[in-house]
C-alpha cells in the first residue's frame, strides 16, 4: 500500500491486520478503539472519511484527540492489502483519491475507526512539567484575540494526561471612539462594525442541493461578505460566528435559488446548521396585459404579471416594438390617450432568474364620435334545407348577417385597473324576421340589421378527452391529471377526462398521472379555445418501460433506442456511489432503474412527445427546440420502493445519428418543468472520441446531469429557421367562408431530413397543435429558404376524436380545391396520405416547407409565411392561400331561425326564438326512432314553441337526418315561465307510425296538456321537461358545450342506455317510436342521399353522408366516427 502521512507524524505500526497510523509510542491498555465510521463513498474525487466530517454526524463518539487511526474497505479488506494509494492522520482523518489509482480504476469505500482513551478523563500519572508564562494577546484594536501556554511531557513511559497546550481568549487595546452603533448580545462588535464575533464558537454546516445532492462549491456569505465553500461533500466550518439567533447567512448554489439561514441559539461552543436548497425558479407568465377599446382622452392600464425566483427586478414596455420608458412594476398607465398610441403593447420582465416576454395586447385608441362597433353587419351566409331552393339567388343559402366578436368601448369609467370590471363585445343590436317561400310552407329567419356594443356574452372554455396508451390504445384509468401541482381532475374507467380551464389562463399545462404505474407521467401543453366552447384531446402515453435491477456500488451503463434493427441512440452512464434518497443520503441497497425511451426515429410515437417543445430564450423570447429523442427516468429501491435520485450522470449521444451537422455544436440537455411546460437548459455536450471494442471507435456527444426533482430529460437544439403553415377546416366539401369549422385541433409533425436535405426524411423532430378559430390556424413549422425540400412536414386535423380529410392530391392535384395555386403548390410537393396506396386513410398530408422567397411577391400570401409574419397569417383573407381539411359530410341538417354558431358560443343571440334559450347551459336532447325500411329514409323533426305565450307556434328550428331526430329545445330565455316545445317527427316518404314507447306514452299522458296526434304519418308531442332516459326512447344532457352535449347525448341514444356511449347503433334498445315505411323513395333528393345504390345503414350520426365507400375509409380505422354498418356487414331492413 502507497500510504502518505503528516510528517509530525513518528510512527507506524500495525495495531491490527488492518493499517494503524499512531504518534506515538503508549500502553494500549488504557485505550480502546470507536466503532466503525463511514461518512463518504467514492464517488466524484474519491473517498473521504474526514474527521470533522464524522464529528459532524456522530459528536459525542470521537474523543477530542485520537491517537491512532486504521482503515478498511466495506468488504473487511484492510487498506494495506488493497494495493490502492491512500493517506491518513488521526488528526484529520482518512482519505483516498480516485485520481491516484490509475487508469480506470477508482477508490474502494473505505471504514475508518479511531484509538481513544477508555476514560476521557484521562486518569493518569501527572508526570507534566510546569506550565510556561502566557504570550502577548495577538489581538488588534477592538478585535478578539488568543493567549497561549504550554508544558512538557516529562515520562518516557506512558503519555500524559490532559493537553499539552492551553488557549484563552483576549482582548486588543481599545480603539479611538467610532460611531459604531451595533449592539451584540453575544460576542463582541468587529472591526468592521458589521457582525458580531464569538471566536470560541465555531459553526459546522451542511448544504444539500435539490433533491438532497450534495451541494459542492455553495457559498456561505454574511451580509454579502464571502465567508466560506462547502467541500465535495457539502459540509462547511466557520469559526468565529455567533449562535444568537439573530445571525444571517446566504447560501448560494449556481442553478438555485438563494437562501437565507439564522444560525441557531445555542450555549454550545460548537452547532450545527443544516441547509437544502431549491431549484432557481424561471420566470414565467401568471399574467398578460388585456386588449382593450379606449376613446380619445380615456386612461388606459396595461398589467404583466410575472413568477420566479428571485423575482424580477425590471419591467421594460414595448410600444410596436419600440421601447419605452422603463418601469419598476409590471404595471403601465397611460393617461390622456391620442389616436397615435394605437397599437401593440408587450411587457418585458428581467431578474437574476432570467427574461421573459408577454403576448402582445392590442389598445384601439377611437375618436371622441367614432362607432365603437361598425353597426353595418357583416356577410354571413347558412345554409338552407334540402327543400327551400331560393330562386331569386339561384342558390340554398341565404344572408343573415353577423356581428364580429370583437371589444369595443362600451360604457367604462375612467379606472385604473388591469382587466376591466365588465367587458364589451360588438353583437346584435337590431334583428327583423323575414319569411322564406319554401316547398309547401314558408321559412322563418332572424335577419341581422344593426350591429352595436354590448355586454360580452360569458363563455367558459372546456378541454376533454381520452387519456389512452401510444401502442395499442389502453385507457389510463383512474389516473390523476395535475396543473402546478395540485390534482384538478381524474381520468374515467375508459380514460376519460374534462376539464374547466380557469379564467385568465396563458398556457394550459397538465400533467397526467398514472396511479397503476404503466404510462410515463406525461404533460402536455393543450390548446383551447380562448373565445369559449369545448375543444377534444387524445392523450398519447408512452408505457414505461420494464425495470432492471442494478447494482449502485458498479458503473451502469443503460442503452435507449427503440428502434429495432438500429443502434441505441443514447446511453445513460451512472457511476457508483451515485444514488442518492430523498434525504440525501447515499443510498447502497439494490435499485430498480426503468428509463422510457421516446425515440424519434419512430414516427408514431409524436403524439406521445411531452410538453409542447418550446424554452424561453435569454431576451424573454419563447422559442422552439428540435428534439433527438427524450427519456423519462425513475429510479426506485428494490426494497421498499422509494423513489431515489442520482447525481454526476454522464449522457452520450451517438454523433452517427445526428444528421444535420451544424447541430453538433449546438446541442442541449433539457429538463421539463412540469408547472409551465417549458424546457430547461441542465448543460451543453462535447464531442469526444471513444473506443467501443478493440477496433470500432466511435463519436460521441457527452454531457453531464444530475437527477433530482425533474424525471424527464431532452436532447435538444434550439431552431432559427421558423415558418408557419396556414389551414382551414371546414363542415364538407363545401369549401366557403361560412362552411367554417372552429374548435378543430391542427397538428403539424416535422420531420427530420437525412444529410444533404433528401425529401425522404428518417425521424420527425417537433410536434405542434394549433385550434382552429374564425379565420382558421397558423401552424408552427421548421422551413428552408435555400432548399424547398429541406424540411417536411405531416399535417392532421381532429374535432372531438373525429379525424378530418384533407383535400385530394391524386391521379392530379386540384389547386383550387386544395386552396394553393401553380406553381407554389408544385413547389411545396402537396401530398395526401393516400396519394400512392388508396387502402391509407385519407386524414392527413404532405408537404415541403419551403420558407417564402422574398424575391417572389406571391409567395408572400400563403399557405407558407414567415415567423416574422405570424399577424399576417393569422388575419389572411379566405382569398389568401391555405390548405384544407373537412368533415365526411353528416347525416343531418340543422336549422335554427335565430342563427348561431355552436363553434363560437360568443355568437349567442339574446332572443325569444333562439335554439339554445340559455348561454353556459346548452340542452341537447335526442329522441330515437326506428324506422322499418327497404330505403334510406329522411326524418324530420320540426320544432315550434308549445306553451309559452311569446313563442308558441312559432318556429325555433328544424332538424333532418336519416332516421333519427334530436330536438335541442329545453328552457326559453324568459327563465319566468317555461316551455314545452312543441316538436313533431316527420319521415318524408311512405311511412305509418307503428308504436309509440308505452312509458313515453304514459308520461305524456300524466303531464298536460297532450298533443294532438290525429296524422298516423308523424308524432307530435309536447317536449318533457325532465331529463327522461332510455326507458322512454328520450336522451338529454346539459353541458357548458353545445357540442359536447350532442356528443354525449348522442352516444347514448346510439348505446340505447343511459349512462352509456357506442359508436354502433342499437337498433333495439331504447327506443321511442317506430315507423313503417313502404317502397316508395323519398321524390326528392336530399344531399344526404347521394346514391339509392347505397348500403342500408342503421342510424344517422355525425360523419357519415358521401359514398359508403369514402365513409368506410374515414371511419372504419378510426377510434372515433361513429360506424352506422351493421356488425355482420349484412344488409338490414330495420334503420333507426
Amino acid at each position: 500500500v502507497r500510504m502518505s502521512v503528516r510528517p509530525f507524524l513518528l510512527l507506524t505500526v500495525g495495531i491490527t491486520t488492518a493499517m494503524v497510523v499512531t504518534a506515538q509510542v503508549f500502553c494500549l491498555d488504557n485505550y480502546e478503539w470507536t466503532t466503525w465510521f463511514n461518512v463518504d463513498h467514492p464517488g466524484g474525487r474519491g473517498d473521504y472519511e474526514q474527521l470533522e466530517a464524522i464529528r459532524f454526524y456522530y459528536r459525542a463518539r470521537v474523543c477530542e484527540t485520537p491517537r491512532a487511526i486504521e482503515a478498511r474497505t466495506t468488504d473487511w479488506v484492510p487498506a494495506r492489502k488493497t494495493g490502492e494509494t491512500v493517506h491518513a492522520d488521526p488528526t484529520v482523518g482518512f482519505w483516498c483519491l480516485n485520481e491516484e489509482q490509475g487508469p480506470e480504476r477508482n477508490c474502494s469505500n473505505y471504514a475508518v475507526r479511531f484509538l481513544c482513551p477508555k476514560d476521557n478523563s484521562e486518569n493518569l500519572l501527572d508526570n507534566w512539567g510546569p506550565w510556561s508564562d502566557w504570550n502577548a494577546c495577538s489581538a488588534l484594536c477592538g478585535q478578539s484575540g488568543v493567549q497561549v501556554r504550554s508544558r512538557n511531557c516529562q515520562s518516557r513511559s506512558a503519555p500524559c494526561s490532559g493537553p499539552k497546550a492551553e488557549e484563552v481568549a483576549c482582548s486588543g487595546p481599545k480603539c479611538p471612539k467610532t460611531d459604531c452603533s451595533l449592539q451584540c448580545v453575544m460576542g463582541k462588535v468587529n472591526a468592521e462594525c458589521d457582525a458580531c464575533m464569538c471566536e470560541e464558537h465555531i459553526l459546522l454546516g451542511s448544504v444539500r442541493g435539490a433533491g438532497g445532492l450534495t451541494a459542492e462549491g455553495a457559498t456561505i456569505l454574511r451580509s454579502g461578505k464571502l465567508l466560506t465553500l462547502t467541500d465535495h461533500n457539502g459540509h462547511f466550518r466557520i469559526p468565529g460566528i455567533c449562535p444568537d439567533g439573530n445571525t444571517t447567512l446566504s447560501v448560494q448554489l449556481q442553478g438555485h435559488s438563494t437562501l437565507s439561514a439564522v444560525v441557531p441559539h445555542s450555549g454550545e461552543r460548537t452547532s450545527v446548521l443544516s441547509v437544502r436548497l431549491k431549484r432557481t425558479e424561471k420566470l414565467h407568465l401568471l399574467g398578460s396585459p388585456e386588449s382593450k377599446v379606449r376613446r380619445e382622452g380615456h386612461t388606459a392600464a396595461f398589467c404583466c404579471k410575472v413568477s420566479g425566483t428571485p423575482q424580477p427586478d425590471t419591467y421594460q414596455w414595448f410600444h410596436n416594438n419600440s421601447l419605452l420608458e422603463k418601469q419598476s412594476e409590471g404595471t403601465m398607465v397611460l393617461k390622456n390617450l391620442r389616436l397615435d398610441q394605437t397599437g401593440e403593447y408587450y411587457c418585458k420582465a428581467s431578474g437574476p432568474s432570467g427574461a421573459i416576454k408577454t403576448k402582445p395586447a392590442t389598445l384601439k385608441v377611437l375618436g371622441r364620435d367614432e362607432h365603437s362597433c361598425n353597426p353595418s353587419p357583416e356577410s354571413h351566409l347558412i345554409r338552407l334545407p334540402h327543400d327551400c331552393h331560393q330562386n331569386s339567388t339561384d342558390s340554398f343559402y341565404y344572408d343573415v348577417g353577423k356581428c364580429p366578436s370583437t371589444i369595443c368601448a362600451g360604457q367604462l369609467d375612467n379606472g385604473i385597473r388591469c382587466k376591466d370590471k365588465m367587458a364589451y363585445c360588438c353583437g346584435v343590436k337590431k334583428m327583423e324576421k323575414r319569411q322564406l317561400t319554401c316547398q309547401g310552407y314558408q321559412l322563418p329567419t332572424m335577419v341581422v340589421t344593426e350591429c352595436g356594443c354590448q355586454k360580452c356574452v360569458d363563455t367558459r372554455a372546456i378541454v376533454h378527452g381520452r387519456a389512452v396508451a401510444a401502442d395499442n390504445g389502453e385507457p389510463m384509468r383512474f389516473g390523476h391529471v395535475l396543473m402546478n401541482g395540485v390534482r384538478i381532475s381524474r381520468t374515467g374507467y375508459k380514460g376519460t377526462f374534462s376539464i374547466q380551464v380557469p379564467p385568465d389562463t396563458l398556457r394550459l399545462v397538465l400533467t397526467f398521472v398514472d396511479n397503476m404505474q404503466k404510462f410515463v407521467n406525461t404533460t402536455k401543453v393543450l390548446p383551447f379555445n380562448t373565445k369559449g366552447g369545448a375543444v377534444y384531446h387524445e392523450i398519447k402515453l408512452l408505457r414505461k418501460k420494464r425495470p432492471v435491477t442494478i447494482s449502485p456500488t458498479e458503473v451502469n451503463t443503460l442503452e435507449l433506442g427503440e428502434v429495432e434493427g438500429q443502434e441505441a441512440m443514447i446511453q445513460i452512464q451512472i457511476p457508483p456511489y451515485a444514488f442518492y434518497t430523498e434525504k440525501g443520503e447515499v443510498f447502497t441497497g439494490n435499485v430498480n432503474a426503468s428509463v422510457t425511451f421516446l425515440d424519434p426515429r419512430d414516427v408514431s410515437t409524436a403524439a406521445a412527445a411531452q410538453s409542447d417543445l418550446n424554452f424561453v430564450g435569454d431576451e424573454g423570447d419563447t422559442l422552439p427546440l428540435r428534439t433527438y429523442g427524450m427519456f423519462s427516468v425513475d429510479f426506485r429501491g428494490e426494497e421498499n420502493n422509494e423513489p431515489l435520485n442520482a447525481g454526476e450522470v454522464k449522457v452520450f449521444l451517438d454523433s452517427a445519428q445526428v444528421k444535420m451537422s451544424e447541430h453538433l455544436d449546438t446541442m442541449k440537455l433539457w429538463s421539463l418543468n412540469p408547472d409551465t411546460g417549458l424546457w430547461e437548459e441542465e448543460g451543453s455536450l462535447q464531442v469526444e472520441k471513444k473506443r467501443r471494442g478493440k477496433r470500432e471507435e466511435r463519436t460521441f456527444l457527452i454531457g453531464n446531469m444530475e437527477i433530482r426533482e425533474r424525471r424527464l430529460f431532452n436532447l435538444d437544439v434550439p431552431e432559427n429557421r421558423r415558418c408557419y403553415v396556414k389551414v382551414r377546416t371546414f363542415r364538407s366539401e363545401r369549401f366557403m367562408p361560412s362552411e367554417q369549422v372552429e374548435g378543430v385541433v391542427v397538428s403539424l409533425i416535422n420531420m427530420e431530413p437525412t444529410a444533404g436535405y433528401s425529401s425522404n426524411p428518417r425521424a420527425w423532430g417537433r410536434f405542434d397543435s394549433v385550434v382552429t378559430g374564425s379565420n382558421g390556424a397558423c401552424l408552427p413549422a421548421f422551413c428552408d429558404e435555400q432548399k424547398a425540400d429541406a424540411y417536411s412536414a405531416y399535417v392532421m386535423a381532429n374535432l372531438g376524436g373525429e379525424e378530418l380529410e384533407a383535400v385530394a392530391s391524386a391521379p392530379k392535384l386540384n389547386p383550387n380545391l386544395i386552396g394553393v395555386p401553380q406553381p407554389r403548390l408544385g413547389k411545396l410537393n402537396y401530398r395526401r396520405t393516400d396519394h400512392e396506396d388508396p387502402k391509407v386513410k385519407a386524414t392527413a398530408f404532405s408537404i415541403n416547407v419551403a420558407k417564402p422567397s422574398s424575391n417572389t411577391a406571391e409567395e408572400g400570401s400563403g399557405p407558407v409565411y414567415t415567423f416574422e409574419n405570424l399577424k399576417e397569417c393569422e388575419e389572411a383573407s379566405f382569398s389568401a392561400a391555405h390548405f384544407r381539411f373537412s368533415r365526411v359530410e353528416g347525416d343531418r341538417y340543422d336549422y335554427n331561425t335565430v342563427p348561431f354558431n355552436e363553434d363560437n358560443p360568443m355568437s349567442w343571440t339574446e332572443d325569444y326564438l333562439t335554439w339554445w334559450p340559455k348561454p353556459m347551459e346548452y340542452r341537447a336532447c335526442y329522441v330515437k326512432v326506428k324506422i322499418n325500411s327497404p330505403h334510406e329514409i329522411n326524418v324530420r323533426s320540426r320544432n315550434m314553441g308549445g306553451t309559452h305565450p311569446k313563442t308558441v307556434g312559432q318556429l325555433y328550428g328544424l332538424r333532418d337526418t336519416r332516421s333519427i331526430r334530436d330536438m335541442d329545445r329545453g328552457m326559453l330565455y324568459d327563465q319566468e315561465r317555461v316551455d314545452r316545445t312543441l316538436v313533431k317527427v316527420i319521415p318524408q316518404g311512405s311511412c305509418k307510425r307503428e308504436q309509440v314507447n308505452t312509458i313515453l306514452q304514459e308520461y305524456l299522458v300524466n303531464h298536460l296538456p297532450l298533443a294532438v296526434n290525429n296524422d298516423t304519418n308523424e308524432f307530435t308531442m309536447l317536449a318533457p321537461l325532465d331529463p327522461l332516459g332510455h326507458n322512454y326512447g328520450i336522451y338529454t344532457v346539459t353541458d357548458q358545450d353545445p357540442r359536447t352535449a350532442k356528443e354525449i347525448a348522442l352516444g347514448r341514444c346510439f348505446d340505447g342506455s343511459s349512462d352509456g356511449t357506442s359508436r354502433v347503433m342499437k337498433s333495439n334498445e331504447g327506443v321511442a317510436l317506430t315507423f313503417t315505411c313502404g317502397d316508395r323513395e323519398v321524390k326528392s333528393q336530399s344531399p344526404f342521399q347521394a346514391s339509392s345504390q347505397r348500403q342500408t345503414v342503421t342510424s344517422a350520426a355525425r360523419g357519415e353522408g358521401r359514398q359508403n365507400r369514402r365513409r368506410q375509409r374515414a371511419n372504419a380505422p378510426r377510434s372515433s366516427g361513429r360506424s352506422t354498418r351493421n356488425p355482420t356487414g349484412r344488409r338490414t331492413k330495420d334503420r333507426s
